[in-house]
Order: structure tokens, then C-alpha cells, then sequence
């Protein structure tokens, strides 16, 4: 069996979050879901299981869809399902790395 390991440095994981950070403050946060996939994107090209590459293959296109999905439910339920969010944004990005064959 192989090792776990993760190749990125401290510049390039804060480049990444700085440029993620400002795409979603520029944009009033509409960015999100675009800043979110391509921070997580760097994040998992450089994660190897078992010495295996991790890659993520979710859009902004997508997350955008599921977060106007979950805000509404957050709105209709009055904030309750609010709750759920960040349990479904893990199950979101699961569902969306894979590793490589």
C-alpha cells in the first residue's frame, strides 16, 4: 500500500484562498460556488490516497444550482435547514472527487 500524502506549499494554498476569497467579494459572494470549486480543485490535484491522485470534477455551475436549492429551503424552513448546509456541501464534494484509475 502506498502512502497518503499532500504535495502543496503554504504560497500556493494561500494564492488560491486569497484569489478565492476576492472572486467572492468582488462578485457580492455570487462567485461563491466558482471560488469554492476552484480553491477545492487545487486542494484535491494535490491530495494522493493510498498513492492515488485525488481530482474534483464539480463546476461552479452546479454548486451555484444546489446553493439557490438550499437557501431557498433554508428560507422556507426559516432557517432550520440551515443547519444541513455544511453536511450537504461535504456530500456535494465527495460526490464530486475521484481518484484517479
Amino acid at each position: 500500500m502506498d502512502e497518503s500524502r499532500f504535495t502543496g506549499g503554504l504560497l500556493g494554498m494561500l494564492g488560491h484562498a486569497i484569489l478565492a476569497a476576492l472572486l467572492t467579494i468582488v462578485t457580492l459572494s455570487i462567485g461563491a460556488p466558482w471560488a469554492i470549486c476552484y480553491y477545492k480543485r487545487w486542494e484535491t490535484e494535490h491530495t494522493y490516497i493510498d498513492g492515488t491522485q485525488l481530482i474534483f470534477d464539480g463546476t461552479g455551475l452546479q454548486l451555484f444550482g444546489s446553493y439557490i436549492k438550499w437557501m431557498l429551503l433554508t428560507i422556507i424552513t426559516l432557517g432550520i435547514f440551515g443547519l444541513w448546509m455544511p453536511i450537504k456541501m461535504k456530500q456535494w464534494y465527495v460526490k464530486h472527487t475521484h481518484g484517479t484509475a
